[in-house]
């Protein structure tokens, strides 16, 4: 299978400003050096999607950033489709797409469709395959109603759309998403899941995807690489990742009753309101069905809603089984 990204020993500093007195920050300024990214390595193959996942400040967007050519390393080799990002980064802007939760590619003041007018001329799309690719792409995402509005009216789930929308118009060989899912509810979360999947299979896209959501990894990824504090943790299949390591639920039940009884194996209470419960399943030993349907016997429960273990958690297991310290030594 043919390797679309190399990254070999890649090492990425920040100078810092001290907090010192103001006189002196202002007189004789002080800097230390932060390393983000340390030694990292991998490589992606053609179609592959890959969760790069880490606690906040892990190093995660620092890397994607390098990969796209925003940021150069201080050391290290990138090729990606044979482009080294620092270097040919116009040549490799028609490799790639990317998508950054927190910031946006859409003008905010016009209609998304706009957008899509104007990177299909950046990209130089001939106008018969770009509108059929919008036309394919909009109707893939159900957003028909949703790129007539100025992105300044969407919800944070339709502009998410908008922006993979975006991404995807140039058939891009690698897409890099940035915590595409941050900030949404649950419902937005599971679509743009779905969604980035089912486009990557259907053009054989290589996906990195960055996120510090459990779910993200779960839905749409094959295959998973954990950093922390700019190291490589570990780099193996999603399947082995949720056995080995996501073993708990977290269980959030809102009841007509008051309180109810859900004592059983694996089971613990974590919070306990009026007509509230937050609960931590060990699915070693019981497994979330059983859990809830053991609840809806005693309870006409109103909503449920099942969470992963924060990221940091998970993190923290893997340094317990000697996972972290194998990686970096």
């Amino acid at each position: 299978m043919k390797t679309s990204v190399r990254v070999e020993n890649l090492h990425k500093f920040f100078k810092i400003r001290k907090k010192t007195s103001l006189i002196r920050s202002f007189i004789c300024p002080e800097y230390q050096q932060v390393q983000a990214v340390d030694g990292i390595g991998f490589s992606l193959n053609e179609g592959e999607k890959v969760a790069f996942v880490g606690p906040n400040g892990a190093g995660k967007s620092t890397t994607i950033k390098i990969l796209s050519g925003i940021l150069y390393p201080d050391t290290g080799l990138v090729e990606i489709g044979g482009f080294t990002p620092w270097i040919d980064r116009q040549k490799l802007a028609f490799q790639i797409g990317t998508v950054f939760g927190q910031r946006s590619q859409l003008w905010y003041h016009l209609p998304a469709k706009d957008t899509f007018e104007l990177l299909s001329y950046a990209y130089e799309m001939g106008r018969n395959d770009y509108k059929t690719r919008v036309k394919s792409l909009v109707g893939e995402f159900d957003a028909g109603e949703i790129i007539e509005k100025p992105v300044r009216q969407l919800s944070l789930g339709e502009r998410m759309k908008c922006e993979i929308i975006a991404s995807l118009l140039h058939r891009p060989k690698i897409l890099f998403l940035d915590e595409p899912t941050v900030g949404l509810d649950v419902v937005s979360k599971g679509v743009i899941r779905d969604l980035v999947k089912r486009a990557s299979d259907e053009d054989g896209t290589t996906v990195l995807l960055t996120s510090h959501d459990t779910g993200d990894m779960e839905r749409v990824c094959d295959r998973v690489i954990v950093i922390d504090h700019g190291h490589l943790v570990m780099d193996q299949p999603v399947r082995d990742l949720r056995s080995g390591y996501i073993r708990e639920k977290i269980v959030h039940l809102a009841m007509k009753e008051t309180e109810i009884d859900v004592r059983m194996a694996g089971v613990d209470v974590i919070e306990a309101r009026p007509h509230v419960l937050k609960i931590k399943v060990d699915t070693s030993r019981t497994s979330v069905e059983f859990f809830l349907q053991q609840a809806m016997q005693k309870s006409a429960l109103v909503d449920i809603t099942v969470e992963d273990p924060p990221m940091e958690d998970i993190i923290k297991s893997i340094y317990a089984n000697g996972a972290g310290r194998l990686a970096s030594s």
